[in-house]
C-alpha cells in the first residue's frame, strides 16, 4: 500500500480512536532518560497535537515541573524547523498548517525529541506526515550533538 493512502486510512482510524487507550507515560520515558544518565541540563523537545495525535503536553508539563529545560519546533521558510524554548505560559502562535508554536525567542537544541507520528511498523519505522521535517531536524542534530549518533 503506498504511504499516502496508508497515512490517510491511519489518520481516519485515529479520529475516532479514543486517545486515553494510547497514552503514553511520563514515568517510563523518564525512567529511559535516568538509563542514559542524563541529568536536569537535559532539553526535552516536545510537539503540539494536531490531528488526534498523543498529546505530549501532559509529559512537557511533568518535565517542567521537574526543572527540564523543554521546547517546541517551530517550521521555517525553508521547509525545515527549529525548536525553541517554551514554557506553559509562554504565548504560542499559530503556523500556516494551523499549528501552535512559539514565538521566536530563543533558538535551542534539544536532547531529546518526542516525535508526532501517523503510525510505525514492527521494525519501528516511523510514517509521519510526509514532509520530511523531523528527518531533516534530526539529521541536523545529529551534527551538532555528540551523542546522538
Amino acid at each position: 500500500m503506498l504511504k499516502s493512502k496508508l497515512r490517510n486510512r491511519i489518520l481516519k482510524i485515529r479520529e475516532v480512536a479514543n486517545q486515553n487507550n494510547v497514552k503514553l507515560k511520563f514515568n517510563k520515558i523518564l525512567k529511559l532518560i535516568k538509563k542514559k544518565n542524563l541529568v536536569k541540563k537535559t532539553i526535552i523537545g516536545g510537539y503540539f497535537p494536531v490531528n488526534f495525535e498523543i498529546d505530549d503536553l501532559h509529559i512537557l508539563k511533568e518535565f517542567y515541573k521537574k526543572k527540564y529545560q523543554i521546547c517546541l519546533p517551530v517550521i521555517k521558510k525553508n521547509y525545515e524547523m527549529d525548536f525553541y524554548k517554551w514554557n506553559l505560559n509562554d504565548p504560542l502562535k499559530i503556523n500556516k498548517y494551523g499549528i501552535p508554536e512559539p514565538i521566536l525567542t530563543n533558538l535551542i537544541y534539544p536532547d531529546i525529541i518526542l516525535v508526532p507520528l501517523v503510525a510505525f511498523d514492527k521494525k519501528l519505522n516511523r510514517l509521519g506526515y510526509g514532509g520530511g521535517y523531523y528527518d531533516r531536524l534530526i539529521e541536523k542534530l545529529r551534527k551538532k550533538k555528540k551523542f546522538w549518533k
